[in-house]
């Protein structure tokens, strides 16, 4: 194991009320002060040095891992991930949702027992959080390119999406492949947290870090530079 395993992760089977979700965190909790910028970066640094670690170990070893992301608009899916499609917009008729929602269980039962490291992530975030998520991309210019007619209509289907939501734990939320639920009201923390329960759940051994040295440059073997005019570019700041 890692020396960064401390302790071994224990399985909440508690789940997000969608309509207790709000500002308070994912369940209803209070939420914890914000990190400072310094705090978040420091972290994050040594956990992605732990993932180079990691990626380290499974190209030495082979070994196989299958990482899900999902949760609402705005909970911060696209950081890692590009947006899924669910079933609530009516892309997917309701009878192949059933036999999905039927297959999927086994399917990943057969990816576990080949060896797969199977893991499921549900980024939850609170009404009010997603209301003022969406509203900042409304009022920043570099930010209205993400909304589109189609996150506005689901916006207006919270519990639509709700009951998606449970429908799906409650036919993939298995022992062989359980959803690690993660309250994204706070971004940053949940970066932080989702990393250091993923290389909790790998049994990763470091790696000696390969040394690098530079290699010694060419000499110039008699190149010139050109005695030409370049197009530059106008230093304002």
């Amino acid at each position: 194991m890692s020396k960064h395993h401390r302790k071994k992760q224990q399985r909440s089977t508690a789940r997000p009320d969608a309509a207790d979700a709000t500002d308070g965190g994912a369940r209803g909790e209070a939420v914890p002060p914000k990190l400072s910028r310094k705090e978040y970066e420091r972290e994050l640094r040594r956990l992605q040095e732990e993932l180079v670690h990691l990626q380290d170990w499974v190209v030495d070893t082979g070994a196989k891992v299958c990482v899900v992301f999902e949760g609402r608009d705005t909970a911060g899916k696209g950081g890692v991930i590009k947006r899924i499609t669910e079933r609530v917009m009516g892309f997917t008729p309701p009878e192949q949702v059933e036999r999905f929602l039927r297959v999927v269980p086994e399917v990943e039962r057969a990816m576990v027992d080949s060896g797969i490291i199977l893991l499921k992530y549900w980024l939850e975030v609170g009404q009010d959080e997603q209301t003022r998520r969406l509203e900042a991309r409304i009022d920043d210019g570099r930010k209205t390119w993400k909304l589109s007619p189609m996150d506005l209509e689901s916006y207006s289907r919270w519990y639509d999406y709700s009951r998606a939501r449970d429908d799906m734990f409650a036919a993939t939320d298995t022992s062989w492949a359980p959803w690690f639920v993660a309250d994204s009201n706070d971004k940053k923390r949940a970066r932080l947290n989702i990393i250091s329960h993923l290389l909790d759940q790998i049994p990763y051994e470091r790696r000696p870090p390969n040394k690098v040295k530079l290699p010694e440059r060419q000499g110039p073997d008699g190149y010139v530079e050109p005695n030409r005019a370049l197009h530059l570019v106008l230093e304002r700041f």
